[in-house]
């Protein structure tokens, strides 16, 4: 079973399985990839079910994540913060950590239990980053909270 538990002092432990990403402006930039993502995925992948949620703006989202150990869910245009809502509510909102930076992220970002907003180069939505639990500058460090769960449970604490 894959799971991780972060137990967040002053809190209740929470216990993730699911781990749900917008792609173009958080994995990746203008449709491809970012260097070292691929790495920090199969890492996580052994922990968590990676679940890429996309509407595949560049159309490469197939293409470029080939390798990594994820499932990739392709949007229709229109409604697509609801869609990624759906998604996350489909898997359990409370065994769902999502990350991402745009408008359309800001619902699954806002009904996780784990809710990270990430600010690139893209920039990020500032609906999106007041419904997060958590806004990093960098997608790296948003998953290395997630390696290193103690990081999180420390920017949690109450």
């Amino acid at each position: 079973m894959r799971v991780i538990e972060i137990g967040i002092p002053g809190r209740q432990k929470i216990s993730l399985s699911h781990l749900v990403l917008d792609f173009n402006g958080t994995l990746a930039c203008d449709g491809h990839l970012l260097p070292g993502i691929k790495d920090r995925l199969a890492v996580l992948a052994e922990k968590l079910h990676v679940h890429v949620v996309t509407a595949d703006t560049f159309g490469l989202v197939r293409e470029t994540t080939c390798n990594v150990p994820c499932s990739i869910t392709i949007l229709s245009p229109g409604l697509q913060a609801e869609s990624k809502l759906s998604h996350v509510q489909t898997l359990g909102t409370e065994s769902c950590v999502c990350i991402g930076n745009g408008y359309n992220d800001r619902l699954m970002v806002q009904d996780a239990a784990v809710g990270i907003a990430v600010v690139q180069g893209e920039g990020a939505a500032t609906e999106t980053m007041l419904a997060a639990d958590v806004v990093v500058t960098n997608i790296f460090d948003a998953l290395d909270l997630l390696v290193s769960p103690l990081r999180l449970g420390a920017t949690l604490r109450d």
